[in-house]
């Protein structure tokens, strides 16, 4: 299986192509894009309708360990993010 990374400037370029906008304009607008959706992560849960939902977790300071030398070490509490995509998303997916 190849892993191929989507960049933002590959983004950029499709909005690019095809709607004729240019270059650094689709990369303003994928910026604004970003920011908006982070801003209205941090106030609460996001809901996009058609495309899917993010959630903000919320995770405590824990103990790790490292594998290989067993020695402990502490994780930081800190936030992460979850995405749930939406039927219509994952139905189109799903068809063959």
């Amino acid at each position: 299986m190849n892993k191929k990374n989507l960049t933002k400037l590959h983004i950029s370029q499709q909005i690019s192509v095809k709607k004729g906008y240019s270059l650094s304009f689709s990369k303003k607008l994928l910026e604004d894009l970003i920011s908006i959706i982070i801003q209205n992560i941090k106030k609460d849960n996001l809901i996009v309708k058609n495309i899917g939902s993010f959630k903000l977790l919320y995770k405590k300071e824990r103990i790790g360990r490292n594998p290989k030398t067993k020695e402990e070490f502490l994780i930081k509490s800190r936030k992460s993010i979850s995405f749930i995509p939406s039927k219509k998303i994952l139905d189109s997916l799903n068809q063959e």
